[in-house]
Order: structure tokens, then sequence, then C-alpha cells
């Protein structure tokens, strides 16, 4: 049949057959021919003599259609290595973390395609386009966006923390780190390591968490705020409350990455505290930033250089407290007495970031120690009272209630009737 004689070759392998017919017509030398197709006088007589034997058939490689034995055992150390250290990583950081820990560099879709095949990767359908309800900022530091992140970062290593993280609206770099709760003096501290770092940004967006958004009653004339609310006030940054989650989608975003690959690099460092999880980030999010952010349009950088300002009285828990009479306030439930004499109604007292107290009046801070009671006040002369002298209303009075008066009417009636 005419298909029988068809033979599936490539164009290299085509030239090569010219040549060797031109060989086996003895109108080329073998070294000529060997010259023409890049091979040894040796390469040109074995493909002669296979070709005089099988035919047009013989220029085909042996092993075409063979799967290589080599091929097969680095499949299987693969999937062997994906098995027993990274089996719940994705195949693009499967990829990355052979290329950066074993020194094994391969396709990501290759690995995605023999982990398919395995059953140990599923493919996962392709979300539709998201429609771009906001554009990002412009400017770098024009809005920060700003939230935390509960999750077990861990993995039953550690304790639970919490992940306070900030991302910029125009370029999506991203600072943050590791405390033990969600409140206001971590909420305080990461923002004053990332303006010390970075500078003033012009707004941050957050969530109505009590944190940032106080749910006081409102006053008439003054709008609630929170202690953080009150620090960026004084900063001259501009607070934006989300009204949901997706408003903020760019940050709950990132929370999602950081959940799948930061918790997959501290397992492999076997990070399992809040101070070595913060060590790690100082230089983990670097190369996440060079990776992941993207340059704004407009290349100038607004955020506002911090000037002579002390932080410590600005980032602070602030709570206005009574002066008494002996000089003492009360705070916490814990007594203190200022050791200063001022002539005042009520004090400042400041609860800083490390731990410290302070009490300020008018700015000044005050000398105090802490105590145990009260000073103890002389006893007034309690006026002399003889007994029986003392003053009883009458049986009408409205201090009475009705029923004593009624009653003691008619009693009263009945003696006069009596007598």
């Amino acid at each position: 049949m005419a298909g029988e004689d068809i033979i599936m070759v490539r164009q290299k392998e085509l030239k090569r057959l010219h040549v060797i017919h031109k060989v086996l017509e003895r109108t080329l030398t073998q070294r000529d021919a060997a010259g023409l197709v890049s091979l040894s006088e040796r390469q040109i007589r074995r493909i002669a003599a296979r070709i005089r034997k099988e035919g047009d058939a013989g220029i085909r490689h042996k092993s075409r259609g063979r799967p290589s034995k080599r091929k097969l055992r680095f499949k299987e150390k693969i999937i062997q290595l994906y098995q027993s250290t990274y089996a719940d990583f994705g195949p693009t950081l499967f990829t990355e973390k052979l290329e950066e820990r074993e020194g094994v560099t391969v396709s990501r879709e290759t690995v995605r395609t023999w982990l398919m095949q395995e059953g140990l990767w599923k493919k996962h359908r392709k979300r539709k386009v998201h429609r771009l309800w906001r554009e990002r900022k412009e400017h770098c530091g024009e809005m920060l966006q700003m939230d935390g992140s509960h999750h077990d970062w861990f993995e039953g290593r550690g304790p639970h923390c919490v992940l306070m993280a900030y991302i910029d609206d125009a370029t999506s770099s991203v600072y943050g780190r590791f405390y033990d709760y969600e409140g206001t003096i971590p909420a305080m501290d990461s923002f004053g390591r990332y303006i010390t770092r970075y500078g003033l940004p012009m707004s941050v967006y957050l969530d109505k968490h009590t944190t940032y958004k106080s749910w006081a009653r409102r006053d008439e004339c003054q709008k609630p705020l929170s202690q953080f609310g009150r620090a960026l006030a004084e900063l001259g940054v501009r607070m934006r409350h989300a009204h949901s989650p997706q408003a903020k989608g760019r940050i709950e975003r990132l929370f999602q990455t950081l959940q799948d690959r930061l918790v997959k690099e501290m397992r492999l460092r076997n990070i399992h505290t809040v101070p070595e999880a913060n060590r790690f980030l100082a230089s983990y999010l670097p190369v996440y930033n060079r990776r992941f952010s993207v340059p704004p349009k407009d290349t100038e950088n607004v955020h506002r250089t911090l000037c002579e300002v002390d932080l410590d009285t600005i980032l602070c828990i602030k709570t206005e407290r009574t002066l008494k009479n002996d000089h003492t306030i009360q705070y916490r439930g814990t007594l203190y007495q200022i050791e200063d004499r001022i002539r005042a109604k009520k004090v400042m007292v400041e609860e800083l970031i490390d731990g410290r107290m302070r009490i300020r009046d008018k700015g000044a801070i005050l000398s105090f120690h802490k105590t145990v009671q009260r000073p103890a006040s002389p006893e007034k002369e309690r006026p002399f009272i003889p007994r029986g002298k003392g003053h009883r209303p009458p049986i009408d009075h409205t201090w009475r209630p009705p029923w004593f008066r009624r009653s003691r009417k008619e009693e009263y009636g009945a003696a006069r009737e009596v007598s």
C-alpha cells in the first residue's frame, strides 16, 4: 500500500538521508559527507550500513517514541519529594522550592502535569475576570490598606497569633509584623514601625474593628474617636473605614496568599514563636515585594517625612483621670500618688507601647508612685445630739407613705372618741 511507504522524519534527518544516498551512489566521499552533516566518518559508515539493510526508515533514531529511562527516574524523584516534604504545595510554589532548596530546575507546567497524572493535584476552575470597581491610587503612600489576620500561622507548633499587615494601594508593597492579639497597642506599634521606615501616608483604609473605630454614643459637637483614630488625627493621617471586606479586597487577597505561602515557608524552617516569625518576615518581605509589587502610575512618592515629633506621646493610650483632694488618682484598679503639688482637677494618663506609664498636667510630666491605700484624712468631730430630742415629722408629712398616714389618722380619731 502507498501509505506503508510514507516515513515520518524530521528535516534534519531528511538532510542526512540525502547525503547518505550520495555516499551510497559513490558521488560523495564519506569524509565530505561527514563535513556536510557535522558527523564523524564512523557515524556516516554506520548510518549507511543501516540504510542498506532497512531502507530509508533506517535514518530514524531508534529511541524515538520511547520514554527516557532517565526521565522516568527523574519524575519518580520529583513525585517522591512532593509526597514527603511538599505535600500541600501548589505546582507554582513547589517548582520555586525545587529550584531554591533542591537545586532542581523543571517547568511549572511539567510539574503540574505530573502531579495531575498521579492524582496529587486537581485542575482548578479559573475564576471569572473580576471587574475593577476602583482604580489603584496613582502615588505610593497615597493610601495604605491595613488589617489584622487571625490564623494558625504556626500550624499547631506554637501559639495562635495575628499578622498586622499593611499594603500600599498603588504598588502592592507589603509590610507586616506578628503580635499575640489584635488591639490598640499592636496597631500603634506596627504603625509606628511602618512610618519610621517609610514615612507618613496620606490616608489609611481599614475596617470597623473596635480598635480602629469607636462605637460610643456620638456627642453633638465632636465625633467619637478610638485611641488609634486619635493618634492618626494627631499625625495628620486621614482614616477611612471600609463598609465590607470586598471594599478592601487588596489586603484580603494578600492574607489569602500569605496564609498559603508564608505558612509553608515557616514550616520548612520550623518557626514556632512570634519573635522567630518576625525575624523571618524581615528577610522574607523584601523578596516578596521585589517579585509581586507593581510600579505606580506616578513615580512621585507622597509619603511625608517624620518631623521632630515624640511618637511616644502620640502612639499611646491617653485617659483623663480626676485628681482627688489628696493628690491621688485611680487607674486600672490601682491607686497612684502624685508627688508634685499642682492645682488641677484632672490629669492625663499615658500608657506607652512598651508598658511604661506617664502622667501629665498641661504637657508637663508629673512624678508619681504606686500606693496601696489612700492617706488617712483627719476625722471631723460629730455634733452632739441629745437622745430623744431629734426632729420627728408629723403624721400627715408627705415623707410618710399614704397607708401609714391613713392608719395613723384612724387610730388618732378612735383615741379621741374614747377620751
